[in-house]
């Protein structure tokens, strides 16, 4: 979220970067709305003063024996409206944070211009896609006939967009999360936690699911608590510091998570709908970042190289873009993503978001830090897909086919699954 004064003062710049990513902010507006709340603000200040004073004069003039019939009227008409712009003063405040919360982060320059995925810029490749001399097959094809993914019975369950993982399928899920969990806590400093997946309306406000997003989550709750099934563990990871102070000192604060993680993709519909793509619910191991706002560009560099070291452990090429002003998250300021190369589909598809949110989050989570000058400011937050794990399953299928249908899984796999093979029928060794 935005201090509204802080776009005011950009002026003209802020509206040039939000429209960058499809924003029309009216500054007009903006500055109609903020005047208004802060003389209401100013006026019940006033108020305040002049109660104190008439009822100060009251009390001498009752001393002194004195007429205080017309002081005491004008303390009753203070009253009334010290009462009336108090409740005017909640309703600009209320709509003063309803417009604030629906403007998006403002892009860096350094994201390139437009608004879809044709407009990301390559920075790097890593790996070579692999050259079969056969026609590859993709990880449903191959799935279903190792026995190892099916989706027909999780359709029957649940619907479309489930998947249900057997035998190898389930061990490698359960494998990969290890692996890229052992990868972040003992390699590359991440604290590991254990996380809700059911969260209250103001922890999703707090990362900016809510409320431009919430047609895109899953509600539950009760009559007297409302609660969201987590769309990752972003989530309850950065909100574990939602209104609190942060030693300076303790910066940066590396967390990762292994969670379910569940979506309505209530824009896709008709996009991916075969495989393991784009589903409902999907388990992901995500990394988050709090740091100084001045060290959180270098800060999402280290993520993203974070996320590359599973896809190069896993032997599966890749390359990194910088995502386009206007195809990034809501709360981002700037944006990597990691496509992985899918033989199934021909191309590279994304596999990681790794995004820099500046201050924007921690505004809207009260998440701030003390310096050694005992000076307050707020934190930055960074969070990226370290990896999502039925997207790396799929790519570990496509990557690793053989002539045969088999599927030789990378070294260091091995050791989490207990095999290097998935033979044709669905047997490993």
């Amino acid at each position: 979220m935005h201090d509204a004064r802080a776009l005011l003062e950009l002026g003209a710049d802020a509206v040039r970067r939000l429209a960058r990513r499809g924003y029309q902010l009216d500054l007009s507006a903006l500055d109609d709305l903020l005047s208004r709340r802060n003389k209401s603000i100013q006026r019940v200040d006033e108020l305040r003063s002049e109660s104190k004073r008439v009822a100060s004069e009251v009390q001498r003039l009752a001393r002194q024996g004195g007429e205080t019939a017309a002081l005491k009227d004008r303390a009753r008409q203070i009253k009334d409206e010290t009462r009336a712009l108090e409740t005017e003063q909640e309703h600009l405040a209320a709509q003063l944070r309803d417009v604030l919360l629906n403007v998006p982060n403002l892009p860096l320059d350094a994201a390139p211009d437009g608004d879809s995925d044709a407009d990301a810029v390559e920075v790097r490749r890593r790996g070579t896609p692999p050259s079969f001399g056969f026609e590859p097959k993709d990880h449903v094809d191959l799935g279903e006939a190792l026995g190892i993914l099916d989706f027909a019975h999780a359709t029957k369950l649940s619907g479309p967009r489930f998947s249900i993982a057997r035998g190898a399928g389930a061990a490698l899920e359960r494998g990969l999360a290890a692996l890229m969990l052992d990868l972040h806590t003992r390699q590359h400093g991440y604290v590991e936690f254990s996380m809700p997946l059911l969260v209250t309306p103001e922890t999703m406000t707090g990362t900016g699911q809510l409320p431009k997003f919430a047609e895109d989550l899953f509600r539950t709750g009760t009559a007297n608590r409302d609660l969201y099934l987590i769309p990752t563990a972003e989530v309850p990871l950065t909100n574990l510091h939602a209104g609190e102070i942060l030693d300076a000192g303790s910066l940066p604060r590396a967390y990762t998570a292994h969670t379910q993680c569940f979506r309505s993709e209530a824009g896709s519909y008709g996009r991916d709908t075969r495989g393991l793509i784009r589903l409902h619910q999907f388990g992901k191991v995500e990394l988050v970042r709090l740091c100084d706002p001045e060290r959180s560009q270098a800060e999402l560099e280290l993520m993203v190289g974070h996320a590359e070291a599973c896809l190069a452990a896993l032997d599966l090429p890749y390359r990194v873009v910088t995502l386009a002003a206007g195809d990034m998250g809501f709360s981002a300021q700037l944006t990597y993503d990691l496509e992985v190369w899918l033989p199934g589909q021909d191309r590279y598809r994304e596999i990681s978001s790794c995004s820099d949110c500046g201050t924007y989050q921690a505004r809207r989570a009260g998440i701030r830090m003390r310096g050694k000058d005992g000076r307050k400011g707020l934190v930055a937050t960074l969070n990226g897909s370290g990896l999502p794990i039925g997207r790396t399953l799929a790519a570990v299928l496509e990557n690793h086919q053989q002539v045969d249908g088999s599927i030789a899984l990378p070294a260091a796999l091995a050791p989490y699954v207990g095999f290097r093979t998935i033979r044709p029928d669905g047997t490993t060794e």
